[in-house]
């Protein structure tokens, strides 16, 4: 598995409400997505600093979405160039299903 931190620069600040909104009318787009497992939004205390933390079944995976398009949108969307940072992840746990994951 791999974690791509996600990260990228607000042209002013958000509150936590106006992210909720911005973020759920993008939602929609990642549910279902080949091999993408989770994603979470966050937004710094800031209210500037913003992205999304995706756990991926593989890099490979990963590497479909990451392309000139997909950082087009989100400058598009965000007005800055989005910042990865790719993690190897080699354990797990969810505490919602109970289980302690591990790929080999």
């Amino acid at each position: 598995m791999i974690t791509v931190i996600v990260k990228f620069k607000l042209s002013e600040a958000i509150t936590i409400q106006q992210a909720r909104e911005i973020f759920l009318s993008t939602a929609p787009k990642y549910r279902g997505m080949p091999g993408l497992i989770r994603k979470y939004y966050f937004l710094d205390t800031d209210g500037i600093t913003a992205g999304g933390i995706y756990l991926w079944e593989s890099r490979e995976d990963a590497g479909v979405l990451y392309t000139k398009e997909w950082k087009a949108f989100v400058y598009g969307k965000y007005g800055s160039d989005p910042e990865l940072t790719y993690l190897d992840t080699p354990v797990v746990v969810d505490n919602v299903s109970n289980e302690i994951i591990s790929n080999q």
